[in-house]
């Protein structure tokens, strides 16, 4: 049985288009073939990521003092749930032409030298083992493919680095652009969702 971790962003909560299409992408995959590890980063926000935090992580575990144990724990919990999931599911709406500050903070804590990415001579490695992430792109107006879409560049790069390569991303956009508009892109996201679950139930 596959472990399927869903991380959703959204500040709308259950009302999120990103929440509802990640959850008719779990709705058509074959019942019983997997377990769920849900993320919601509405209602358990992680802080800003500050210096006490990551001097926690670059202090031995034998030394950290009570503090900085559970400090480190944030990111050592996450990072197991990461390593734990056999899929990855992001739920990502787009505020202000970027990812959630929700989200930014959870891959803040993602994002370990020497846990999962290490520099070397020819360059910076990835160290967790490949697995889909499937990014359901949520946005008001149309971006994709435009100078003003930062997101997917960023989330790509942010995944490669760590050594997360097989994207799979579903974009539905201009949903604030009128009804039509909206129903047409959720249907086109319904559409690429089923093809990605085939892809990776393949």
């Amino acid at each position: 049985m596959k472990q399927i971790l869903v991380i959703n962003s959204s500040i709308s909560g259950d009302k999120g288009h990103s929440v509802q299409l990640a959850e008719q992408f779990l709705a058509q995959l074959p019942q019983g073939s997997f377990s769920v590890d849900n993320l919601d980063l509405n209602r358990t926000p992680l802080p800003h990521l500050a210096m006490d935090e990551m001097a926690a992580w670059m202090t031995p575990a034998e030394q950290r003092s009570a503090e900085q144990q559970q400090l480190a724990a944030i990111s050592d919990d996450i990072i197991a749930r990461v390593k734990a999931a056999d899929v990855i599911v992001l739920g990502v709406p787009m505020y202000n032409f970027g990812v959630p500050s929700q989200l930014k903070a959870l891959l803040d804590r993602v994002a370990r030298a020497g846990i999962t990415f290490k520099y070397t001579e020819q360059g910076p490695v990835g160290l967790l083992d490949d697995k889909p992430v499937v990014i359901f792109a949520t946005r008001g107006g149309i971006y994709q493919g435009t100078a003003m879409d930062s997101q997917t560049p960023f989330l790509q790069s942010f995944f490669n680095f760590v050594g997360l390569k097989s994207q799979y991303f579903v974009y539905a956009e201009g949903l604030n652009m009128g009804p039509d508009a909206q129903q047409a892109a959720l249907d086109a996201a319904k559409c690429r969702l089923v093809e990605v679950g085939a892809a990776i139930a393949a």
